[in-house]
Parts: C-alpha cells; structure tokens; sequence
C-alpha cells in the first residue's frame, strides 16, 4: 500500500554565471573587431553556450511519504518512509543548433528554440530520511521488514519523481530556462551596441 503526500517545499534557481562572462567578452570583442550584425553575433553566442555542456536553471526539493505492508501466519507489519529529495531540471546545451536561432530583423527580435528538460534522479537527503514501523513480531521472525524497506524506497523514489513532474514545478523549470538562455543571448548583443529582444521557447511550443 502506498500512501504519497505531497509537499513541495521549494525552488532554486542556477544560472551558470561563468558563460555569461564569457558571452558578454566575445559580445564586446566582436564589437571592436568585427562590427558584427545580429545574426553574426547570435551565432558566436551560440557556440559559447553550447561549450557550457549542460544547464541546471532550476532545482526543486520535495518530500515523499509511503507506507508499506505485509500480513503473514496470522500477524501484520507496516513501515512508513518519510523520504526527502533534490531534484534538478536540466537541459542539454551542445544540443542547441543553428537552426533554433531565429532573427527577425522587422521586429529585431531574436528566437532561441531550446530543447526538451530532463529531470534528473531525485538526490535523496538520507540525514532527513524517517521511518516509523508497527508489528514487531512478524518483523522479527521473517524477513519482512526488510522486503517493507525495500519496497518503500522503491515506492518513495517513483513518488519524488512523479511530484518533480507535476504541472507546477515543470512550468517554473521552463521559465527559469528560458529567462537563462535570453539573458545569455542578450548581454553579448547589448554588449555588441545591437537593440533587440531575445525570446526562448521549447520546441514544440507555440
């Protein structure tokens, strides 16, 4: 039997500022060498974040509760799991390509289609992990509360990762990736004397 709660408890946002610095440099290098247009400078952008790997815009922390049971020879044993977890949303860079930058001079405005966010394996706090038992004696004359701790850390990793896909979580992941990825792409085109707007979307968003 499992019970899940959920309880989302909070959200981080990362921005890698070490690209950023990196961005802003070639953005006024291009400036002073090149006298580059948008879409030169778009480009040189591109190649920066793309040597940034991966990007880690947001990390929730959430906390699953299960509860396990077993009934044998007449007697009953139940665990519950109180687990706590870090999960990040990230997305894959390099993946980025020269056809997602978009630049639409009438407008002067800059569109980054970005690929899909993964969600990785929650990092389970095991300080903060609880467990609370009844039924002593089946625990102590069979191995079930050893099949009860296996099957409520199994049951307790699928309900972080299910609570890390939620609706809510998921749309804070997606506009802390986007407002990333433009302000990677506009600091090197402000830096570069360019006047435009820079717009992120996933692909397959409207």
């Amino acid at each position: 039997m499992i019970r899940p709660v959920v309880k989302w408890i909070g959200a981080l946002a990362l921005v890698v500022a070490v690209a950023a610095a990196i961005i802003v440099a070639l953005g006024l290098k291009l400036k002073r060498e090149l006298d580059p247009d948008p879409v030169t400078v778009a480009a040189a952008s591109l190649q920066a974040v793309r040597e940034q790997a991966v990007l880690v815009p947001f990390a929730a922390r959430f906390v699953a509760v299960v509860t396990s049971e077993q009934r044998r020879f007449g007697f009953a044993a139940k665990k519950t799991l109180i687990m706590p977890g870090m999960v990040r949303y990230e997305f894959d860079l390099a993946a980025l390509r020269a056809q997602d930058l978009t630049w639409d001079a009438p407008s002067r405005t800059l569109t980054v289609t970005l690929p899909p966010l993964s969600v990785s394996a929650p990092q389970v706090d095991l300080r903060a992990v609880q467990t609370y038992g009844e039924g002593g004696v089946l625990m102590a004359l069979t191995d079930a509360e050893a099949r009860l701790d296996a099957a409520n850390k199994a049951a307790g990793q699928r309900e972080l990762v299910r609570q890390a896909g939620e609706a809510l979580p998921m749309r804070l992941a997606r506009d802390a990736a986007r407002h990333a990825i433009e302000r990677s792409f506009a600091m090197p085109l402000k830096a570069a004397g360019i006047e435009a707007t820079v717009t992120a979307k996933f692909r397959g968003e409207a």
